[in-house]
């Protein structure tokens, strides 16, 4: 049986190809939920892996820089200020396509797990569980950002 309680404790950090990310805050919401805030340093050019969860939403707020953000099937930018609502099963990904660092403020709620993660494709070679046809346009738009990131490192 799958735990309820959240995997992530305050403090918990963690270093990872495209910035880091440190835990502000862990919680109980009800019975069934939890919640976890995080705050997320994405490094200039760089994009995280495109995802969904099962048992979590999430909510993405800018605290610095402008995001670039995949949700399903469109593209959106977030500037400093403004947020975006990943709802469970929502195709997502976020990226700095900027020259400076972008800070996102990201509250997870309902099972707050690691092991939650379904990848469909990822820029640093971490393995991907799935390529479902689901997926395909948000995949797209994926590529598209990753070469513009390559276009200008280059």
């Amino acid at each position: 049986m799958t735990s309820k309680s959240s995997d992530y404790k305050v403090g918990d950090s963690d270093q990872r190809p495209w910035g880091t990310y440190i835990v502000t805050d862990v919680g109980i919401i009800n019975d069934n939920e939890n919640f976890c805030e995080k705050e997320i340093t994405v490094k200039s050019g760089k994009i995280l892996s495109l995802q969904s969860h099962k048992l979590r939403r999430e909510l993405w707020i800018v605290k610095k820089g402008t995001l670039t953000v995949i949700c399903n099937d469109k593209r959106i930018t977030l500037k400093s200020g403004e947020s975006v609502n990943i709802a469970i099963e929502t195709i997502h990904c976020m990226a700095n396509l900027n020259n400076e660092e972008c800070i996102v403020y990201e509250r997870q709620e309902g099972i707050c797990r690691e092991d939650d993660i379904i990848r469909y494709i990822d820029a640093y070679g971490r393995a991907t569980e799935t390529n479902d046809s689901t997926a395909k346009s948000s995949i797209n738009i994926y590529t598209q950002i990753l070469n513009e990131i390559q276009k200008a490192t280059t």
